[in-house]
């Protein structure tokens, strides 16, 4: 199998389905061979359902397999679990409510046949296309939150490193979540962060990427469990 793409998915009974038919008629028209792993984070409520539904009424590819947590994992978690059960030669993850387009696949497959071992979306890249933009907070939080992470973590080759769209070699993707402790929404800083120190060759690409107007981030609650998560990924990994 050439591609194996993880879909995290956490109360999303209202947008899992325009991500399913969005991603498997993008798909339909390419020639790999590929799975979704729709991974839920235990859900309260129909997601689950939703999904098996329309993967029962499919019979061609890609083939779609719904995962389950149990309880609510996060998203770090729900990752690590699909990459543990993907099958594709490559392994990667967009999001679940459909903030970054399918379409960026196109730019990915060509540079991880050509050696790169990952490949992420970017949308600091002058070349990203942003259709709905940030709330006004919401973008300060992120200048805010580059700033720290290019001081406090050394990742000042990636100006975006939250982007839900990146992509493995299948042994890089397994080597790094093997590694990877973080359940919560900081898992992409703590995969950069040992990508970068294991010495993996990580180009950016740029996207077509959406705000998500019905986002459940809390801008307070939030970002103090954010910054916990960055400490705790500074502690683990310190040299």
């Amino acid at each position: 199998m050439d591609v194996s793409i993880i879909i995290p998915a956490y109360n999303e009974e209202k947008r899992i389905l325009i991500t399913l038919e969005r991603t498997t008629t993008f798909l339909a028209q390419r020639p790999w061979s590929c799975e979704l792993l729709i991974v839920d984070d235990g859900s309260g409520d129909a997601t689950v359902e939703r999904v098996r539904d329309y993967a029962s009424q499919r019979e061609a590819e890609p083939l779609i397999r719904c995962l389950e947590n149990g309880r609510n994992r996060g998203k770090g978690y729900s990752i690590r679990h699909g990459v543990g059960e993907a099958q594709g030669n490559c392994v990667g993850f967009m999001d679940g409510d459909y903030k970054t387009d399918i379409a960026g696949l196109d730019a990915v497959m060509p540079l991880l046949a050509e050696g790169c071992d990952g490949v992420i979306g970017d949308r600091s890249l002058s070349e990203t296309r942003i259709e709905v933009a940030r709330r006004g907070f919401r973008q300060l939080g992120s200048q805010l939150f580059r700033r720290l992470l290019h001081k406090f973590m050394g990742l000042k080759d990636f100006g975006d490193t939250q982007c839900g769209f990146k992509f493995f070699q299948a042994p890089v993707a397994r080597d790094l979540f093997a590694r990877q402790k973080i359940d919560g929404f900081m898992f992409d800083v703590e995969i950069l962060l040992l990508a970068s120190r294991c010495g993996y060759r990580i180009a950016k690409i740029p996207v077509v990427w959406s705000d998500d107007p019905d986002s459940r981030f809390n801008p307070v609650t939030g970002t103090l469990r954010d910054l916990k998560e960055l400490l705790h990924i500074h502690w683990l990994h310190r040299r």
